[in-house]
């Protein structure tokens, strides 16, 4: 099974059977007054600029990019949303129009990318960005991480991105059916039974593998 082939089924089923979730969700963000879903341009697959799509979880309001725990722009819901990742949940149609796959690096704002190196940039972007990846299971508690720095910007920028970028090119150097399997039931997990604090270790190849399966793609 191709790995597009597998995204466009689960993601099929994923809408259907939690077509109940998107209605209450969406009912509660009505209620609250604000649009219920929250675009914002990514760049995806060999530098196409795409819009991402989730749930609303702040007030509108100018302010930095990245954001903490304590930032006050996050709503009600909105924790509620961020703690239990389902403000993600509309990237699932993203799957279904092709910008994003399941499982992929995930895709950041242009800005960030600027940070990458170019060594590993392009080689990054060769693949659809997704909706989880061993980064993202690592870096769950990431807001919670970023409400102890001082400057949450400069923290993600100069800490957390050069990580993640490590763990990006890995995953793309050793994708494979089988190992995306295993970042989707990591990422279950770490869903289900969060630890108390901080990142946890990366489901998935370390930066220093080198096997990829080009013919997964």
């Amino acid at each position: 099974m191709t790995k597009r082939l597998f995204d466009v089924l689960v993601a099929a089923i994923l809408l259907v059977v939690l077509s109940p979730v998107f209605v209450a969700i969406a009912t509660v963000s009505l209620l609250d007054g604000g649009p219920v879903l929250f675009r914002q341009e990514r760049v995806g697959r060999a530098g196409r600029a795409f819009l991402i799509h989730k749930f609303r979880t702040m007030r509108n309001a100018p302010g930095v990019s990245v954001t903490s725990d304590r930032d006050p722009r996050i709503t009600r819901l909105g924790r509620i949303l961020r703690a239990t990742k389902l403000d993600e949940l509309p990237q699932l149609y993203d799957v279904l129009t092709g910008t994003m796959s399941l499982v992929g690096p995930r895709p950041e704002l242009r800005k960030y990318v600027a940070h990458w190196p170019a060594a590993v940039r392009d080689h990054i972007l060769s693949v659809r960005p997704g909706i989880t990846d061993p980064a993202s299971i690592t870096y769950r508690n990431e807001s919670a991480e970023l409400a102890l720095a001082a400057d949450p910007e400069e923290h993600y920028v100069s800490v957390v991105l050069p990580r993640k970028v490590q763990m990006y090119a890995a995953y793309v150097d050793t994708r494979s059916f089988l190992g995306d399997l295993k970042i989707l039931a990591g990422t279950v997990r770490a869903l289900v039974a969060p630890s108390p604090s901080g990142p946890i270790g990366a489901v998935g190849a370390s930066p220093e593998t080198r096997r990829g399966k080009r013919g997964y793609a």
